[in-house]
């Protein structure tokens, strides 16, 4: 009999981005997929190496927050040996702020989001790509991430800023999807969503979902 595939879901932290209904809506994304899924409120978790050798797909949700050394030296462990690593907005890349490790893994860190919840394009720049293909570009209302991001991410998608408030990166083109490698471990990243509501819109909820599968250990 072949193994479900095992998701583990760590969610958390500051709670204005919804960590607990965020977290249901991916587990139900992976569990039509074959997956097992685990919800964990505590990031205790991530410091079991024997759990985490079994874990196919860690999906963080955690913004903000601290992560301990063990913490952070089990989930990098898991990952590079082959666990993939996917995620959204700030449950991803606004987590463990003073983690490095982390931020190496996730390719990225959020540093602002001029001008608040804005309506803004995304638009496709690797249509051929298995988790972006027959996707045209969008419009999303919601925070417009600016991040500090990895220049070895392969990036799927990115967004134009117009502002006002922060005029010196009007124009700026900025990565909104990527994905990239860490050791044997596949990580995919979106800077959507900032509510679950975000994923009412079709396109971004199918990049999600395709980027899940896709990190997932094979």
């Amino acid at each position: 009999m072949t193994r479900a595939r095992q998701a583990l879901i760590v969610a958390g932290g500051w709670d204005g981005h919804r960590p607990y209904e965020l977290a249901e809506l991916f587990a139900s994304l992976l569990r039509p997929a074959g997956f097992s899924v685990d919800v964990q409120r505590s990031l205790g978790v991530l410091a079991e190496g024997e759990r985490m050798a079994a874990v196919d797909l860690v999906v963080p949700i955690w913004t903000m927050g601290e992560l301990g050394e063990a913490d952070e030296q089990g989930l990098a462990t898991a990952v590079a040996a082959g666990s993939g690593l996917a995620g959204c907005h700030g449950g991803m890349a606004d987590a463990f702020r003073a983690s490095p490790l982390y931020q190496w893994m996730v390719g990225g860190q959020w540093v602002a989001h001029p001008d608040g919840v804005v309506e803004y394009e995304v638009e496709i720049v690797a249509p051929d790509d298995p988790i972006t293909a027959g996707i045209e570009s969008f419009r999303v209302v919601s925070e417009q991430y600016y991040m500090h991001v990895d220049p070895s991410n392969e990036v799927l998608a990115t967004t134009t800023f117009r502002t006002q408030s922060a005029p010196w990166v009007d124009g700026c083109v900025m990565p909104v999807v990527w994905k990239r490698r860490f050791g044997e471990g596949r990580v995919f990243y979106s800077s959507i969503g900032h509510s679950p509501g975000d994923f009412d819109i079709p396109e971004a909820l199918e990049i999600q979902r395709r980027g899940l599968l896709w990190a997932a250990r094979r």
